[in-house]
């Protein structure tokens, strides 16, 4: 089998819907690819980032059947921002509803950054549901790992960390998280869009080993602001609802199945210590570190390393086509 690493051509989806999953939420989703290929499920990063036209191209179209979503709140999913009823919980229901809906018995779950937490929930809760993952900037969302988003990511940007603490009145600077959210949800556009977009640009400035003003547009966007700023503080403040360290320490529920994890060296955002410590907990995985990549998965080596990745997993999966 020949190994490709380059972005597969743009495509457009085969069918698309907005799927009511209660009284308050209803998610985009879509299809595109092979309709009786092998099923892969793409989860989007933030908390409240959603997914983009570009993430179908990770995969070959004509073996897989690519089903992308925006989680609740996030995206082109309404309504935007929404933090009633969203939790980690209530987004592993999301994906068992959508699974359901398509018919789908078992698929591959891709996720980068928040992406691979919740891939990493997903799995955990329904393990006879996956047949594999490929993840990207691991976040396990330890206490530790917040801590080190609103504080520690100073030490590498303090331009950036400036202006996002700078942000806030001084009294308040002892404890960024907890007035960012009460800011951020707070009833007034004119407070809570202010708020959301210095939090979402400063993740974007940190975000790639070379500032790319395409990635720093993106996050400084209104409905990817909004998204990312309300969602992410939210989920930050309850500890992404999960006891602490859940994720490592529920890993044998799925480290039977195969897992390639492709990791930025210089992931300023989600220190490669966790993908390390993540790879160490599950026998028989594999770990890409990428020498000149920061966070984002449109770094050109992580962009690569995710393509062969999805490859790769053609002969790891126990699935034929």
């Amino acid at each position: 089998m020949t190994q490709r690493s380059e972005l597969y051509p743009a495509i457009e989806p085969r069918r698309s819907g907005m799927l009511p999953v209660d009284a308050i939420h209803t998610l985009y989703w879509e299809e595109s690819g092979n309709p009786n290929g092998v099923p892969v499920l793409f989860l989007h990063g933030g908390p409240g980032a959603g997914a983009s036209p570009k993430h179908r191209q990770f995969f070959d179209p004509a073996y897989y059947r690519i089903v992308i979503f925006d989680q609740r709140g996030a995206g082109r999913s309404t309504p935007v921002g929404e933090l009633r009823d969203n939790t980690t919980q209530h987004l592993i229901a999301d994906i068992e509803q959508l699974r359901l809906m398509l018919g789908i018995e078992r698929w591959l779950v891709f996720g980068g950054s928040w992406g691979s937490t919740l891939a990493l929930a997903y799995g955990e809760a329904h393990p006879e549901r996956c047949l594999g993952f490929v993840l990207r900037g691991v976040f396990l969302c330890r206490s530790w790992e917040i801590d080190w988003f609103m504080q520690g990511m100073r030490q590498f940007f303090p331009e950036a960390w400036s202006r996002f603490a700078g942000y806030l009145p001084e009294a308040e600077r002892g404890d960024l998280l907890s007035n960012y959210h009460r800011r951020l949800n707070d009833p007034s556009h004119a407070v809570h869009m202010p708020a959301a977009r210095i939090w979402s640009v400063y993740e974007g400035e940190c975000a790639t080993l070379f500032p790319d003003p395409a990635v720093q547009a993106n996050y400084g966007s209104d409905n990817v602001a909004l998204g990312v700023g309300r969602i992410e503080a939210h989920y930050f403040v309850n500890r992404i609802f999960l006891p602490e360290n859940d994720l490592l320490a529920q890993v044998g529920r799925i480290s039977h199945l195969p897992m390639i994890t492709v990791q930025g060296r210089y992931d300023v955002l989600c220190p490669p210590v966790s993908a390390w410590e993540l790879h160490q907990a599950w026998p028989g995985s594999e770990l890409e570190i990428v020498q000149d990549a920061g966070h984002s998965a449109w770094e050109p080596g992580t962009c690569r390393g995710l393509v062969a990745a999805c490859e790769r997993m053609k002969t790891r999966m126990n699935v034929s086509v």
